[in-house]
């Protein structure tokens, strides 16, 4: 996650703490919600785990 946050994000413009941790707080929202991960099946997190705990057990 910090990785693709530092590669995705342009911190070096922020002149607050403030504005890094809203650039940060929006950055989690889409990297949660919007982002698919080749890994979760192209899925966004919350659509995964939403899709994990549909699922009936075994």
């Amino acid at each position: 996650f910090f990785g693709h946050l530092k590669d995705e994000i342009y911190y070096e413009t922020c002149t607050s703490v403030q504005e890094l941790r809203l650039v940060i707080d929006d950055y989690m929202d889409y990297y949660n919600n919007e982002r698919g991960q080749w890994k979760l099946k192209k899925l966004t997190p919350v659509s995964y785990r939403s899709q994990l705990l549909l699922q009936p057990a075994a």
